[in-house]
């Protein structure tokens, strides 16, 4: 039996790692993985459950994300829709305050354990395009196709500025950039899965290209395979 081809997408918040990761599945006709909001979906349910932040008691959250089941379904619209024990927190995981609680449950090697186990567990199935902060070095870390997207701070904390705006959600640049910026150290630090980038990814910088100019990037280097459905040598 052939094993899935899966295609990793890692870099920084605000790189353009879920439009291009979504409009690359598309085009490949595999399942787009958005693991960053199997974390919002933990961090909400911590928030739900009366969780303060900083969080002080991490088993309490482990404890959260081992009893829930996340589901990433897809949408009319393409987007995945999220599914946490079978409700929909498609919209209740995009608001600022659950990211920061993602970003403090991400830190969590407990959470970080249970989430891994099931990403692999949707991705080995059917295989897909995958983006998050360590799918290339911790979940699918053999794969051949390992891309790291990019931008300097302040263009990502534009691109995040008018998202929230279009959202309803507006936050001023200064305060988005400056969360932005923790966002990065707490990644780039934690101890668990750190974000980083080897030689054996691909560096795209995304500054000054269309989310559709990186999705032809990445998809002239892996559509020969996909359309062969053979996994490289």
């Amino acid at each position: 039996m052939t094993s899935p081809i899966i295609v990793a997408i890692d870099g920084p918040s605000g790189a353009g790692k879920s439009t291009v990761a979504r409009r690359l599945a598309e085009r490949l006709g595999v399942p787009y993985i958005d693991t960053g909001a199997m974390y919002r979906a933990v961090g909400l349910a911590a928030r739900e459950a009366g969780i303060q932040l900083p969080v002080e008691d991490a088993e309490k959250v482990v404890s959260i994300a081992e009893g829930l089941v996340i589901e990433l379904v897809p949408g009319n619209d393409g987007a995945a829709r999220v599914l946490s024990n079978g409700r929909d927190v498609s919209d209740a995981i995009r608001t600022p305050e659950v990211s920061a609680y993602a970003s403090a449950v991400s830190a969590i090697p407990g959470v970080r354990r249970r989430m891994v186990a099931q990403q692999r567990h949707l991705a080995e199935r059917r295989g897909g395009v995958m983006e998050g902060r360590d799918i290339g070095s911790r979940v699918f870390p053999k794969t051949p196709f390992k891309f790291f997207l990019t931008a300097p701070s302040e263009v990502r904390a534009q691109r995040r500025f008018r998202e929230l705006q279009e959202r309803g959600t507006p936050q001023g640049y200064e305060k988005v950039l400056t969360e932005m910026r923790q966002r990065d150290r707490a990644d780039e630090t934690r101890q668990d899965s750190p974000l980083t980038l080897d030689d054996s990814y691909v560096l795209v910088e995304t500054t000054g290209k269309t989310a559709d100019q990186v999705v032809d990037e990445l998809e002239k280097r892996v559509r020969p395979v996909f359309d062969s459905g053979r996994p490289p040598q």
